[in-house]
């Protein structure tokens, strides 16, 4: 049976793409997937100087737009880009958020206009420029090059090594390996929810949690919208925000195609041909698009949902529409919106070390499940050269523009498959 077809039941999955799990468990394995993102999708904001309410709403709807585009077949959730944090505070000081928003618009339709090119052309050039040679490795960097982010979040206090926090974070770990290897049915499929929990109370315990701020915080508030025209007036085109904003677009986008690969490797589905990456991409710009509208920082895929899904093998899209829909509307609930804002970074910097570690660890799966013969000069090469740039974060960065180290990875990858002999001189 093709595995794009709707019929098509993955027999790994726990819960696959299209089943809908009861409503009892429902929202808490979809308030899984919303706690294992709000860090990083608050942080955003809160660096550049926005509203984390609004983060949360527009990420929420942003997630709701990208299913609805790719016809309900792709579960990725969208939120707020870190690739864009450097240039949008240079704007906040000078243009304000009229100038970030339209550079967040700016963004959306550069992915508009490549996903229309690849409307045009296909996509069967994607078989052969990523055979499992080069996808492999790829995934393998999406999960190991955020590894500093999480030992960070594990160890540091403000800058300085800490050893409560690695002491909380590996309590948070191991919790959460022993839930999901010891429990079974759904608290085992709830592993990162309960780890979490877990860890935030021996962070109460440890007293390094502050709830001073949901205190003062009223159970309803208003996100900061920035409606164009209605919340402000632009007074001009800011092409300073357009051209620092749109060709980082290409960097976000090397990074959503690694996230189709996790995901196709995750699902048993080719998501390039079904809905078609037209559809994938489409979705993401339209995201940021609304992002830009409503007064959000840009969106994109993110892997810590992925990460999730490839832990409790629940692929759902009716798990991450539920995780939508809590986003958006807690960014109307202020003292909830607080409450998670006061996770402690050892809780997640423990919990990423699951999350991450598991989607590098569907690298080396698909390199196995595909036997790839490493004794072979042009495997060798390929695959040595993407790990060691991408974890390395060997990245290109021309005047203030910045290709990231996955992004140059994946190139160098892809062009050293298509110009590598198969077969060595030597060989």
């Amino acid at each position: 049976m093709d595995a794009n077809d709707k019929s098509y039941r993955n027999p790994e999955a726990v819960i696959d793409l299209y089943e809908k799990p009861p409503l009892s468990t429902w929202w808490l394995l979809s308030l899984q997937h919303l706690f294992s993102m709000f860090g990083a999708t608050v942080l955003v904001p809160l660096l550049i100087g926005l509203d984390p309410g609004i983060a949360l709403f527009s990420s929420g709807i942003g997630t709701i737009l990208h299913i609805l585009i790719t016809k309900g077949r792709i579960p990725a959730y969208m939120s707020s880009s870190f690739s864009f944090i450097v240039p949008s505070i240079a704007l906040m000081k000078t243009a304000g958020y009229a100038g970030v928003a339209q550079g967040t618009i700016a963004v959306g339709l550069v992915y508009l206009i490549v996903a229309l090119l690849i409307a045009f052309i296909g996509s069967d050039w994607i078989d052969k420029a990523l055979p499992p040679i080069v996808v492999g490795p790829i995934i393998i960097v999406i999960g190991l090059s955020v590894a500093s982010n999480a030992a960070d979040n594990a160890m540091m206090n403000n800058g300085h090594y800490d050893l409560k926090y690695f002491i909380i974070s590996m309590i948070t770990l191991f919790l959460t390996v022993l839930f999901n290897m010891y429990f079974k049915g759904f608290w085992s499929n709830i592993a990162i929810l309960l780890g979490i929990v877990c860890g935030y109370g021996i962070s109460v315990a440890f007293g390094i949690v502050d709830f001073s701020q949901v205190i003062s915080t009223p159970w309803f508030k208003l996100p900061n919208f920035e409606f164009p025209f209605i919340s402000y007036t632009p007074k001009k085109i800011y092409w300073d925000a357009i051209l620092s904003f749109a060709p980082i677009a290409f960097v976000t986008m090397a990074e959503h195609l690694g996230h189709i690969m996790v995901l196709d490797e995750l699902t048993h589905r080719n998501f390039f041909k079904n809905p078609g990456l037209h559809r994938t991409l489409a979705g993401d710009g339209t995201a940021s698009i609304f992002a830009g509208l409503v007064g959000g920082p840009p969106i994109t895929s993110y892997g810590e949902n992925i990460g999730v899904m490839a832990v409790n093998k629940i692929f759902s899209v009716y798990v991450i529409v539920g995780a939508a829909i809590f986003a958006a509307l807690f960014g109307f609930v202020g003292k909830l919106s607080a409450l998670i804002q006061t996770i402690p970074g050892p809780v997640i910097g423990g919990i990423s070390f699951v999350l991450f570690g598991v989607i590098a660890s569907s690298g080396l799966k698909l390199l196995v499940d595909n036997k790839v013969d490493f004794n072979k000069k042009h495997n060798l090469m390929i695959a040595s050269v993407i790990l060691v740039i991408g974890i390395g974060n060997a990245y290109l960065k021309v005047g203030s523009f910045q290709f990231t180290g996955i992004g140059v990875a994946t190139i160098v990858g892809i062009v050293l498959n298509l110009i590598l002999p198969k077969k060595a001189l030597s060989e």
